[in-house]
């Protein structure tokens, strides 16, 4: 392997972290969608070009942001992590080619997990507190006998 290729995929990585303190609470989801993202992108571009690129880093991100999200969070990181990794990566390719696609994969992938997870566990949490998931409080009737 050239260096290129590793170079290009640690200046991706790089810009994504440094992306990542705006979603200080979803550290996790950003980092995992933008992993997968950059994976998912590097494989797909290698294998079919600019497209199989897009397909890679939505794949990859939605994938990343399944692998480091908990239950409330789940859907949502798929979600937003495929639509960002996707969207990224063909962003980034449009502007800068190959090592663009990797980088709006890294940027596009964690910031779609991140902002996905916290829509998702927002919304779970509103949930319950409204009481759609807590057990049903049947009445007893007493039948009293004179």
């Amino acid at each position: 392997m050239s260096r290129h290729p590793v170079r290009n995929m640690t200046l991706a990585i790089a810009l994504a972290a440094s992306a990542l303190p705006a979603f200080a609470s979803d550290m996790n989801n950003a980092l995992g969608g933008a992993l997968g993202g950059v994976a998912g992108a590097a494989v797909g571009g290698a294998l079919g070009g600019s497209t199989g690129a897009v397909i890679g880093g939505a794949v990859g991100g939605g994938a990343g942001g399944a692998v480091t999200s908990n239950r409330r969070e789940r859907t949502g990181a798929i979600i937003g992590g495929a639509l960002g990794g996707g969207a990224g990566t063909a962003a980034g390719n449009a502007m800068g080619g190959r090592t663009g696609g990797l980088v709006g994969a890294a940027v596009g992938g964690g910031a779609g997990a991140a902002l996905g997870g916290n829509v998702s566990r927002s919304n779970s949490y509103d949930n319950d507190r409204r009481g759609y998931y807590k057990r049903k409080k049947h009445k007893h009737h007493h039948h009293y006998d004179d």
